[in-house]
């Protein structure tokens, strides 16, 4: 056997030797083509351009490593026949030299144009084959880079050179140079959107190759290929050609299973981004979608926040479709999820998109709103609403927001708010949060008061309308003044509330200051007010603090230009009575 094993490793070192002789020879005509192709004058861009696909074959070939078979089996018959049509198009171009100097032209300056294209053509298939040699595995590269990056406003077609030499090393090079070569794809992914039309468009199987990557060993590889995906996705003309691609189950699955957080990140925002079209959300369900993004928020310290940030982003754009929306509550488990987020101690940016997504479920229909009340969600909002607790005000703003939404339904909604001690957090934020806090939790106020009569006896007890008279008086947007007006207005509908807020006289004072002559015509706001008098008058305090107080002279003032309500309250005041009181008093 020894005998017959020398003479097979004879042959196959010959083989080699052979496939080297070619190779420098190739290399050796190359480099003289290059030189002699700037002596040419007649079309040097053309030139230029067939210099830059001479120096990209060169510098591939150069990197070339030969591997003499062991077994000696075939030789690289695609690398031989490689290196003799690279001979012949070297041969073919150093033809076109003499005639690119002005001494003669052959068949004129139209046909060697056309010849100059074609050999431009020719070379770049050229470079094209070989990477695909590369691929059989049994050349190699030495070198983890040859082809520079293009400079900024570089043509198509060399950000399609440079890209597919990357897909090349992506394909058939070393673990590192798969990640250098997945990390310089991103780079010039964010860099130039040309780059992408060529991923998608220029470079055969270039989608594939990503999609296979996603499922890679190699977290560094598997990372960066989703980077690479995501941004892809970020252009809504590609993202069918992702999907039709197959990347969707993929990026679920790594979602799915012992992926670390920051692949799960980067899944769940290419998942994000794909499902801003509609369209694509049955897909994400069809393949186990829900119940993977599900699974990520209700493991959240192993998810992080960040994470479970993407994953609630990506529900919310599936839970506008029906079926989807009841599969999410009732065979995924997603609401129970939801609500333990908001309980637990997870960051206000998971939060937020977990109450995001709760008001999103319940306004779908009145089954899932139904779900999310019996699963806790007022006791849970109310509770993100405590100062006590750590919140932004964004977060708090949210929270105001989806009460909103989800907790004036019904009259057992409103007792659990109540119950709930949610009219104590609204007055807080009426008292001290800032403009944004202040306005959503004042637009809670103004819901309430048209609730019932019983909710607006709870508000009065509370404190409501001292506040919302600070509001009407200090507010500068015309919208909160008329809002807190009207909340005040509704609640002097009641009784107890008007007895209550007579007590302290600087209260009726206030509001009849506020009717000051600084409009024209009365404003909405004003109106109200004048509405809120109007309750007042019902009762003898109310008419003897109104008559009492030094601001009475804006009311007949008001009276006197024929405003309804200010007419009803002077009359029911005493009439000629009051008339001959206000004249004593401004003529002193």
């Amino acid at each position: 056997m020894g005998e017959l094993a020398a003479p097979a490793a004879a042959g196959s070192q010959e083989a080699e030797q052979d496939e080297q002789a070619r190779l420098a020879a190739a290399l050796d005509a190359i480099n003289s083509l290059i030189s002699a192709s700037f002596s040419a004058s007649l079309f040097p861009l053309k030139w230029q351009l067939i210099r830059d696909r001479l120096n990209r074959l060169h510098g591939g070939l150069a990197d070339i490593t030969i591997i003499a078979p062991d077994d000696g089996g075939e030789r690289h018959e695609a690398f031989d026949g490689l290196l003799r049509d690279v001979a012949d198009a070297v041969r073919e171009a150093r033809e076109l030299v003499p005639r690119s100097q002005g001494k003669h032209y052959g068949g004129g300056k139209l046909r060697l144009r056309s010849d100059l294209d074609v050999v431009a053509s020719t070379l770049d298939a050229h470079v094209a084959r070989l990477d695909e040699v590369c691929a059989s595995g049994s050349l190699t590269r030495a070198r983890a880079l040859v082809v520079p990056r293009p400079c900024a406003g570089a043509s198509r077609d060399d950000v399609r050179f440079y890209v597919r030499d990357l897909f090349a090393r992506l394909r058939v090079g070393s673990a590192e140079m798969r990640r250098e070569a997945a990390a310089a794809l991103n780079e010039v992914l964010r860099d130039d959107e040309k780059c992408v039309r060529v991923v998608v468009s220029d470079v055969a199987d270039g989608i594939s190759l990503l999609v296979g990557l996603l499922e890679c060993q190699d977290a560094r590889v598997q990372e960066e290929a989703l980077d690479a995906v995501s941004m892809i996705a970020g252009f809504d003309a590609y993202k069918g050609d992702l999907v039709v691609g197959g990347v969707i189950a993929p990026v679920i699955r790594v979602l799915d299973t012992g992926a670390g957080p920051s692949a799960k990140g980067r899944a769940a925002r290419v998942l994000s981004k794909l499902t801003e079209n509609a369209d694509n959300a049955w897909a994400v369900a069809a393949h186990g979608g829900v119940t993977a993004l599900v699974n990520v928020c209700s493991d959240r310290r192993a998810s992080g926040g960040e994470v479970v940030c993407a994953a609630c982003r990506v529900l919310r754009s599936l839970v506008g479709v029906d079926e989807i929306r009841k599969y999410m509550v009732a065979d995924a488990g997603a609401v129970p999820v939801l609500v333990s987020l908001l309980q637990g101690p997870a960051d206000d940016a998971a939060q937020i998109q977990a109450i995001e997504l709760l008001a999103a479920i319940a306004s779908g229909d009145s089954s899932s709103r139904e779900v999310v009340l019996q699963e806790g969600a007022i006791e849970s909002l109310v509770r993100a609403l405590d100062p006590g607790i750590p919140r932004s005000s964004k977060a708090r703003e949210v929270a105001l927001r989806a009460i909103d939404a989800i907790c004036f339904s019904s009259p057992d909604s409103i007792d659990r708010l109540v119950g709930a001690v949610f009219l104590n957090r609204v007055l807080f934020f009426l008292r001290n949060g800032d403009s944004t806090l202040q306005h959503c939790a004042l637009k809670s106020a103004h819901r309430l008061c048209h609730v019932s009569e019983e909710t607006k006896k709870a508000m009065g007890d509370a404190g409501f309308m001292p506040e919302l008279v600070g509001i009407v008086q200090a507010a500068k947007s015309l919208e909160t003044r008329e809002m807190a007006a009207e909340a005040l207005c509704a609640m002097m509908s009641v009784h107890r509330n008007r007895k209550r807020f007579v007590q302290d006289e600087r209260n009726v004072a206030q509001v009849l200051q506020l009717l000051g002559p600084d409009e024209e015509k009365p404003s909405p706001a004003k109106r109200f007010l004048l509405s809120t008098l109007v309750h007042l008058t019902d009762s003898s305090s109310g008419r003897r603090k109104i008559m009492s107080s030094e601001h009475v002279r804006n009311l007949e003032k008001l009276a006197e230009t024929n405003v309804m309500d200010a007419k009803k309250i002077v009359k029911k005041l005493g009439g000629s009575k009051l008339k001959n009181m206000f004249h004593g008093i401004w003529s002193l």
